[in-house]
């Protein structure tokens, strides 16, 4: 390998990927394939030359949830990057966060003080852990999310960061994040049906593989569940040595007196229990100076920024091009389809004009039940929107981002049937179930996600007034139109 630039780190990095029959055989092997991750994963470490103590130096706060749990992992690490400007000889001066999946650039996963790391030391760390793998054992590397894991955990250790925040990949007993033993806090976020096929198909199965965060001698909080889930996770946390706190939303924040940098209504219950999680971990390190939540709340000014600064793109992320509103949000489960689509409702209520506003879809999705979440999303629009007909247009399309050049590098996914996407099927699927639920709206698909955006504009410059554009369905679309609109020039509201 000549090269060692970042460009070369990422292409290194998708020789990870596993490929579509691979993630199929593991959906299908289900529990089993999963049960091996943290075996895995321990075995990689130790030849990395870790053992699972060493990953206490940076003080993990384990976010596991269907959920928020990227949202409040975000609240969490902008709260703590506040301290690192602080006096107090117990603050953090580096505080981390590793999230997936990334939007634009997988840089974006591994972020110390609220920032992606810079390529160059991407590719430093990179090559550091590829080395360090091909000269011990077999010289085998995993695949691509636990090679990122352990590469991540590897910086932290070796930049001295104090305190990060580490969100689940998927579920949490067997997620192969969950490879340290004493946490600083652990937090599970709302949970919903999703990765059946790992998790299972009842809301109790996914809320015993979400509560595998929680470790004796670390706090354990989440919020208000179903009855199912919520015995489960304190059956859990009790098997655990540890008494589940449910966080309910803080009042100053219910009522909007504390400003959140990320919209929706259901951002106040992620922000919540960031602030109960990032105090308890603030506490642990020795910043006692923190009161209680009550009533009388009275959050401390670093909270506060930290709430209002918070930046999270591709999640009810609004941007204006002239009469052009691009609502984007990275949806993909039926619960967060309902709660976009209220968003979306919110957003036009906020544009004053005349006369109707157009409204189009642009909808991706490759591997889940893409019938199911658009008929959802169709329902939740018309409730919403107190309209049968929520588009006048939908436009179908792949995850490919660019017509000439295909994928941009960092948004290259072999995980999905190669086949399908290059003949459109499941686009063509939904074209079909949404031409039957609403035969009114102008459906058609497109093969890439530029594609998808042009039209937009066209129909936008037809129209010659006000039009609203929801992009949603998938994190990976979302990712593939922020890089298509702001090379247009297109900037956040």
């Amino acid at each position: 390998m000549a090269e060692r630039d970042y460009n070369a780190a990422v292409a290194a990095l998708n020789s990870l990927q596993s490929n579509f029959s691979i993630i199929d055989a593991i959906r299908k092997a289900g529990m089993v394939q999963n049960e091996q991750a943290i075996p895995e994963m321990l075995v990689f470490a130790k030849r990395l030359g870790y053992q699972p103590s060493d990953f206490t130096k940076f003080r993990p706060i384990h976010i596991a949830g269907t959920k928020g749990k990227g949202s409040t992992s975000a609240f969490i690490s902008s709260i703590l990057f506040q301290y690192t400007k602080s006096k107090h000889p117990s603050a953090p001066k580096k505080v981390g966060l590793y999230t997936s999946p990334h939007l634009r650039s997988v840089r974006e996963r591994i972020q110390i003080n609220n920032s992606p790391i810079s390529e160059p030391l991407f590719a430093k760390y990179f090559f550091e852990v590829w080395d360090r793998l091909s000269s011990t054992g077999d010289g085998s590397k995993p695949v691509y999310f636990r090679y990122l894991t352990l590469m991540a955990y590897h910086m932290y250790i070796q930049e001295g960061v104090e305190s990060a925040v580490i969100e689940c990949g998927i579920g949490g007993e067997y997620d192969s994040t969950n490879i340290f033993d004493e946490p600083s806090v652990t937090a599970v976020t709302a949970l919903s049906i999703d990765h059946v096929g790992l998790l299972g198909g009842t809301i109790a199965e996914i809320a015993w593989h979400k509560a595998g965060v929680f470790k004796g001698g670390a706090r354990a909080l989440t919020v208000p569940q179903p009855e199912e889930a919520m015995k489960v996770l304190k059956e859990r946390a009790a098997a655990s040595h540890v008494e589940l706190e449910i966080i309910e939303p803080i009042p100053a924040i219910q009522r909007g007196e504390v400003k959140l940098g990320l919209a929706g209504e259901f951002q106040k219950s992620n922000a919540s229990l960031a602030v109960t999680t990032a105090a308890a971990h603030l506490r642990s390190i020795g910043i006692t100076e923190l009161p209680d939540a009550s009533n009388n709340y009275q959050m401390p000014d670093e909270f506060v920024r930290g709430l209002a600064e918070v930046k999270w793109p591709g999640r009810c992320d609004l941007r204006k091009q002239g009469p052009i509103s691009w609502c984007l949000d990275g949806a993909h489960t039926l619960d967060s389809i309902k709660v976009a689509g209220e968003w979306f409702a919110g957003v036009q209520d906020g544009i004053s004009t005349s006369k109707p506003i157009p409204r189009i879809l642009i909808f991706n999705q490759q591997t889940r039940d893409a019938p199911a979440l658009a008929t959802a999303l169709h329902d939740t629009l018309s409730k919403a929107l107190s309209s049968e007909r929520p588009f006048t247009h939908c436009i179908f399309t792949t995850n490919v981002t660019f017509k000439d050049s295909g994928y941009k590098a960092d948004l290259i996914s072999i995980n999905s049937n190669s086949q399908d996407v290059k003949v459109q099927k499941v686009q063509k699927e939904l074209a079909n179930v949404w031409s039957e639920i609403d035969p009114s709206a102008i459906v058609k698909t497109t093969a890439t996600i530029e594609e998808a955006i042009e039209d937009a504009k066209v129909l936008a410059q037809r129209n010659g007034g006000e039009i609203m554009v929801l992009v949603t369905g998938s994190l990976h679309l979302v990712g593939g139109a922020l890089e298509v609109l702001e090379s247009g020039g297109v900037e956040a509201k």
